[in-house]
């Protein structure tokens, strides 16, 4: 794929999210955004990646035939997982920082599971990350929830905003991942996806 090709994709993004967006844009993809509101329930056998990528694949389906088939749909979905189980958006205040002391000091990973899908054509992906937390005092949790309100982020923190700056030591894997959009993988998919167009 070329660079004049890659620039004249024609994108729906199915997210709201900021974070996704801004990625979006920093890629220099021209794209339209879409909110999209479906159940995230998921079958409780699948694990670790198996769960956004599944998510994801459910966005992707929720669109079908909607565009036509010039349209590249990307979607995506974000889980932290630790301790053999998905922590996924809070519900309130007292979940969020629940999320957090579970998280505090300690490794956990990112996992984002993306479908693209052109047509009669639908890839899934999935990037993961490992992220080690320092471990901060209580009173620093509720600060944040407090004043970040992280009710939209999976595990209840946003690795770019207060959170992220003061929490995270170290990473394995992309940072982008942990944002919500694994840039390079969505990079790699679009030329596949363009390949196979048709």
């Amino acid at each position: 794929m070329n660079i004049d090709k890659f620039q004249q994709l024609k994108i729906v993004l199915a997210s709201q999210s900021p974070r996704r967006r801004e990625l979006l844009q920093s890629m220099g993809l021209t794209f339209e955004s879409i909110g999209l509101d479906i159940n995230e329930d998921f079958p409780s056998v699948l694990k670790e990646h198996e769960i956004p990528v599944y998510l994801s694949q459910k966005k992707a389906a929720a669109l079908k035939n909607q565009y036509d088939h010039e349209t590249i749909i990307i979607t995506a979905d974000t889980i932290v997982w630790h301790n053999h189980k998905a922590l996924n958006k809070p519900v309130n205040r007292n979940e969020a920082i629940n999320m957090l002391k579970q998280l505090n000091g300690q490794w956990h990973t990112v996992y984002t599971g993306v479908t693209l899908e052109q047509g009669n054509v639908s890839i899934s992906q999935w990037d993961s990350t490992e992220v080690k937390f320092v471990e901060l005092e209580e009173h620093w949790i509720n600060y944040y929830v407090d004043q970040y309100h992280p009710m939209d982020k999976a595990g209840s923190y946003g690795a770019q905003d207060f959170w992220g700056l003061i929490a995270i030591e170290e990473l394995k894997g992309s940072y982008y991942n942990v944002m919500g959009l694994p840039t390079h993988l969505i990079f790699q998919m679009l030329d596949e996806i363009t390949q196979r167009e048709g």
